[in-house]
């Protein structure tokens, strides 16, 4: 074989070895990276894996209050509204609205004149109205999105996560009047409410459309009807039977709804028909619903039972859990039902685990959750505990 033949069998024999070498060394690289990475984002994923294979435990957290800007005082002569806007806190407060981070640092603070002012919340935006008067505004951390004035007055007005709005106000001719407005404020839907007191509304298909209810009397007896409509619809896609409670609260999703009544609550399927209602026992202190899936809280003080009351999906029954005081506030988030009693914090998934608790004073009046925070509401401050679950 010629020298020069030679010399090229090595060379590429050469060149295959450094060529695995140098992907060994890659590989190390890329798994010393992944490691390291899911080291440093463990709590966000490790809870998650808690439980596959093995029951979970259940996380018991300190509870401890966090120091620097908290406490935030609210000087407010009335009960102040708080909710959270994505990692933010918005605080509404007399004639203020404040926006708070995490930390409790004041990011900005906006007046305005209404009276009898209502905050609500979704995604990034906040909606401000005067119930009972007739002007209302959109706006986020930065800045005032739009505002509008109407002829008659607000009675509510509610917020989608796409930020649309939706409007009911009175009428001079008719019972009332919806109004709903696109993230931009353009007009996207108009009804004239001939024989419908509408008490609340719930958009659905990424605020394609909404679901709204109202309540009518029967045989001396109020009953609440439901309503599912697309904005680019003259007709409705159906209406419900009659629900024997009064309607407070609604959540639509997947073409069903979850309705929250003042003596009992439920779903109405996506073709109208009602299922089993679930009747209270005591006083409803408070309900949350997202998703399809909803908790109740009931204080019966006659008989010193407390219970928090979880709703799944439609097909399947409620389940009850005993609570050891009484219920002060619940919120539905993420998956699970946060529960606050006297003296806990609690969330439970729905088969009813306790997933995570905390001990807490007897002074707070309700609550709001992010990520990793429960900001704890009493009447003029608020605080924060770090709340894993």
């Amino acid at each position: 074989m010629p020298k020069n033949d030679t010399e090229d069998i090595v060379d590429i024999k050469n060149r295959k070895k450094r060529r695995k070498r140098l992907i060994k060394f890659l590989i190390f690289i890329l798994v010393i990276g992944l490691g390291t990475g899911l080291y440093f984002t463990r709590d966000k994923w490790y809870n998650k894996l808690r439980g596959i294979g093995e029951q979970y435990r259940t996380i018991v957290n300190s509870g401890t209050l966090a120091k620097g800007n908290f406490p935030i005082e609210v000087s407010s002569d009335n009960n102040y509204q708080l909710m959270k806007m994505g990692r933010r806190i918005v605080v509404l407060s007399g004639n203020d609205t404040l926006f708070f981070d995490t930390e409790g640092n004041l990011l900005k603070k906006r007046q305005h004149t209404y009276t009898n002012s209502v905050l609500c919340v979704s995604g990034e935006r906040a909606l401000i109205y005067a119930c009972g008067g007739n002007q209302l505004s959109v706006e986020d951390e930065n800045e005032v999105c739009y505002t509008k004035e109407f002829d008659e007055n607000i009675l509510f007005a509610r917020l989608s996560p796409e930020g649309y709005t939706g409007v009911v106000t009175t009428a001079e001719n008719n019972k009332c009047e919806i109004h709903v407005y696109d993230k931009k404020g353009t007009i996207v839907y108009d009804r004239k409410c001939i024989d419908e007191y509408v008490n609340d509304l719930s958009f659905t298909n990424e605020s394609q459309g909404c679901v709204f209810s109202y309540i009518m009397a029967k045989n001396g007896q109020l009953v609440t009807n439901i309503k599912s409509v697309m904005f680019s619809d003259a007709n409705e896609l159906w209406t419900s039977g009659d629900i024997f409670t009064v309607g407070i609260e609604l959540d639509g999703f997947n073409g069903n709804v979850f309705i929250l009544g003042n003596d009992s609550c439920g779903y109405v399927d996506s073709n109208g028909n009602v299922g089993e209602f679930y009747q209270y026992d005591g006083e409803m202190k408070g309900g949350s619903c997202s998703g399809g899936k909803a908790a109740v809280i009931i204080n019966n003080e006659d008989l010193r039972k407390y219970i928090a009351v979880l709703f799944s999906d439609v097909s399947t029954s409620p389940l009850t859990i005993e609570l050891d005081e009484p219920a002060v506030d619940v919120m539905v988030s993420g998956g699970l039902a946060y529960v606050l009693t006297q003296e806990h914090m609690m969330a439970y998934d729905f088969d009813g685990g306790l997933r995570s608790t905390a001990d807490v004073s007897d002074s707070y009046t309700g609550f709001v959750k992010n990520e990793e925070h429960i900001f704890l509401k009493s009447y003029k401050k608020i605080d924060r505990i770090d709340f894993e679950s």
